[in-house]
């Protein structure tokens, strides 16, 4: 869940640089990489009562890849490679049950308009479908 995101950002390292020096700006149109994540790697929005709460390595292991994001980020945004984390929301997957209230194709819509007005601004950021900041 962290480690072979790093690795696979680094495998593309060369084919994001390349893509960087083509346009000006920072967004899709250039070079992104997305992290999808859960709302359960914020550590501001642990509660007493969350269904995650003893779920530690998954919690665990999704906070790590917001620094992962972080790190990435100041590494490459001088380069003009734009890294942010994504919450898609709880979404009806395998993982995610029949009992969530969203799908793929309900949000899919959303994050490809969101990818298309990410900026500068966003560059490190951790984001919901929305585009609302989730705290770290």
């Amino acid at each position: 869940n962290t480690v072979a995101h790093l690795m696979v950002t680094k495998a593309f390292l060369p084919l994001l640089r390349r893509a960087a020096q083509l346009e000006v700006g920072m967004g899709w149109h250039r070079a992104l990489v997305v992290n999808v994540l859960s709302i359960v790697a914020s550590v501001n929005l642990v509660e007493e009562k969350d269904q995650y709460l003893m779920v530690y390595p998954y919690r665990i292991a999704k906070a790590a890849l917001n620094m992962v994001t972080r790190c990435l980020d100041a590494d490459l945004k001088s380069e003009g490679i734009l890294c942010m984390s994504l919450h898609p929301g709880w979404l009806k997957t395998d993982m995610g049950g029949s009992l969530a209230p969203l799908s793929v194709e309900d949000i899919f819509p959303e994050v490809i308009l969101l990818f298309e007005r990410l900026c500068e601004k966003d560059s490190g950021a951790f984001l919901n479908w929305k585009g609302e900041t989730v705290p770290w």
